[in-house]
C-alpha cells in the first residue's frame, strides 16, 4: 500500500469511528495500490475488505495481497457492505460525504438497520495524498515527459487549415504510442477567439493563419496525471498578443520562484495575481492559480487566494496564470511544480515557453 495503513487507522480512531467506507476511486487506488473500478473499500483495525463485482474479482485477487478479503457485490453492493460491517461487529462507520450520493447513503443506511451508525467524514485520505511518495513522483514525472514530447511533436503538425479536433486527435494518438494509458482529460485545442474561453470544448473550427493556438493537455501514466498548457503562434504575432503573453509569462515565473517549503499557498497565488493586476489586466484573470495533481487532475491542494495551508516537500501542483480577453483571445501558461526540501523543481522545465 502507498500509505502506511497504521496512519489511516489512527485517523479513523481520532474521529471516534470503528471503520471508514471509502468510495472515491482515487482514494481506494491510493490505499490499495490497485486501480479501483466499481468498488468500495472498508478499512478497519478488525479487517480491510475490498468490494467489487465479478468483472474484476480475479484481477483484484491477483493484485490485492494485503487485503483481509475480497467480497463480491453481484447480489448488491450495500447488502454485502452491511453484512461485512455486522460480521466485524462495527458500531460506527464513517463514509465519504463528498463522494457518496444521497441515494447511496439511504441504501447503505437501510441495509445497516439499527445498531450501526453511519457518520460523515471528509479528508481522511485526500490530505495524505497531498504529499507524494518517491514512487508517485516518478510516475508523475513520466506522465509529464510524455506530455512534453507530445507538445514538441505537435509543433510540427499545426498549420493553418487544420481543424482543432484534428490536432487533439493527433496528440491523443502520439501519447498512446509513447506509453500513456490515455489522456488525463479531454484535450483542449483553442485557436484564435476560442482561446478566450478557459475550458473551450475543442471544435471543428479551422485554424487560421496568424492565429495563436492554446493547447492544454495531460496524460495518464499508470494512474498518475500530468497537465500542461502552451501557446503556439502561427505567423505574425500582433502587438497586443505579445504584450499579454509577456505579462502572463512574468506572472508564471514570479510565482514559481516563490515556491519553497513553509510559504503559505495563498501567497503564491497573490504574487501572480498582483503582477497581472498591476499590468492592468486583473479583471481578466478569474480562476485559481493552480491545483494539486496526482491520481486526479484536480486534487488538493488548491493554489488559490483562499488556501491557508503552507507548502510542504512532496507537494505537486500546477501554476497556470492567464489573461482572457472576451471575444478576442486568451493566453495561459501552465507548468507542473514539485516542492523540494530547499525549493522547487519545474517538472515541465524542458518545455520551451
Amino acid at each position: 500500500m502507498n500509505l502506511p495503513i497504521e496512519n489511516i487507522y489512527s485517523k479513523i480512531k481520532e474521529r471516534e469511528l470503528d471503520a471508514a467506507l471509502i468510495s472515491l476511486p482515487a482514494n481506494i487506488t491510493y490505499l490499495t495500490g490497485y486501480a479501483s473500478r466499481d468498488s468500495y473499500f472498508l478499512i478497519s483495525k478488525k479487517g480491510n475488505i475490498y468490494f467489487t463485482d465479478s468483472r474484476y474479482t480475479q484481477e483484484a485477487k491477483k493484485h490485492l495481497k494485503n487485503i483481509s478479503r475480497i467480497e463480491s457485490i453481484d447480489q448488491g453492493a450495500f447488502k454485502a457492505i452491511a453484512r461485512s460491517c455486522r460480521s466485524l461487529k462495527l458500531k460506527t462507520v464513517g463514509f465519504e460525504e463528498k463522494h457518496t450520493s444521497y441515494a447511496e447513503f439511504r441504501q447503505i443506511t437501510k441495509e445497516l438497520k439499527s445498531g450501526i451508525k453511519l457518520l460523515p467524514l471528509q479528508g481522511l485520505v485526500e490530505t495524505a495524498r497531498e504529499i507524494k511518495t518517491p514512487q508517485e513522483i516518478a510516475k508523475i514525472k513520466t506522465a509529464t515527459k510524455i506530455t512534453i514530447r507530445a507538445l514538441q511533436f505537435i509543433n510540427e503538425f499545426i498549420k493553418p487549415g487544420i481543424r482543432e479536433i484534428e490536432v487533439a486527435a493527433e496528440l491523443e494518438r502520439f501519447t498512446r504510442y509513447e506509453g500513456a494509458h490515455g489522456s488525463a482529460f479531454s484535450i483542449i485545442v483553442a485557436s484564435g477567439p476560442n482561446s478566450s474561453y478557459p475550458h473551450h470544448i475543442t471544435s471543428r473550427k479551422k485554424i487560421r493563419k496568424h492565429e495563436h493556438v492554446l493547447i492544454d493537455i495531460g496524460t495518464d501514466y499508470q494512474g498518475y496525471k500530468s497537465d500542461l498548457t502552451r501557446i503556439f503562434f502561427l505567423g505574425k504575432i500582433n502587438v497586443l498578443a505579445r504584450k499579454i503573453y509577456d505579462i502572463v509569462l512574468g506572472a508564471n515565473e514570479l510565482a514559481i520562484k516563490a515556491v519553497k517549503p513553509g510559504v503559505p499557498i495563498k501567497d503564491i497565488d497573490a504574487i501572480a495575481r498582483n503582477h497581472i493586476a498591476k499590468s492592468g489586466y486583473g479583471e481578466f484573470f478569474g480562476h485559481a492559480l493552480g491545483h494539486g495533481i496526482g491520481l486526479m487532475v484536480h486534487e488538493a491542494p488548491s493554489v488559490s487566494a483562499k488556501q491557508e495551508i503552507r507548502l510542504e516537500p512532496g507537494m505537486i501542483f500546477t501554476i497556470e496564470p492567464a489573461i482572457y480577453l472576451p471575444q478576442r483571445f486568451g493566453i495561459r501558461i501552465e507548468d507542473m511544480i514539485l516542492v523540494t526540501r530547499k525549493g522547487y523543481e519545474v517538472l515541465s522545465g524542458s518545455l520551451n515557453k
